[in-house]
């Protein structure tokens, strides 16, 4: 059979990182939430690819097509493989849009009870303090303070008020951490991604 009309491997639909490591899968039978400011940067991330990225790699691939010898070409063997991995990333970034739904976490602002794009401060059983903002799976940085909506501190944090003590689990055991500070971004604020 061509090798045009085959699939590289059966993760090529649901890798989706350029890097190879695949972002978590979503939950089944739910939505990806995302911050105004997530949207936006992947919405971006996705133009970006179509309209710079995939036409200047075409047209490399293109150039390198016409110079003999596809089989020893190595500028046509990365440029086919970089426009597979440009063509799955579109791929994800089209899907994870698609089921996007965009939460305001303005739309909190003055509550002390978390929800969907909140900054909470808890206290930890050994006194130390630890702020993290809770967002969507597709913009969560850990090395920025933020965790996805289903990690488990996100999931033992929605819907505790200021001091509550709530149940970590974690895999040392329950931990029982107290929800000192909630704050939501003002409305109009508009954070950069």
């Amino acid at each position: 059979m061509n090798k045009a009309f085959t699939r590289e491997s059966e993760g090529d639909e649901d890798d989706g990182d350029e890097g190879g490591a695949a972002l978590p899968a979503l939950p089944a039978g739910t939505r990806n939430y995302l911050t105004p400011q997530g949207w936006r940067a992947l919405r971006r991330e996705l133009m970006q690819l179509l309209d710079e990225e995939r036409p200047k790699m075409v047209e490399t691939v293109s150039w390198a097509a016409k110079n003999g010898d596809r089989s020893e070409n190595g500028d046509y063997l990365y440029g086919k493989k970089r426009l597979r991995e440009i063509d799955r990333r579109i791929r994800f970034l089209t899907r994870r849009l698609d089921l996007a739904e965009v939460a305001d976490p303005s739309a909190h602002h003055g509550s002390d009870q978390v929800f969907f794009g909140a900054t909470v401060t808890v206290a930890r059983a050994s006194g130390e303090e630890q702020t993290v903002t809770i967002k969507g799976i597709d913009e969560a940085d850990s090395l920025r303070g933020e965790v996805s909506w289903v990690s488990p501190i996100a999931r033992a944090l929605l819907k505790a008020r200021e001091g509550d003590e709530v149940q970590l689990v974690t895999p040392a055991g329950v931990e029982r951490i107290e929800v000192l500070e909630v704050r939501y971004p003002a409305p109009g604020a508009d954070p950069a991604p």
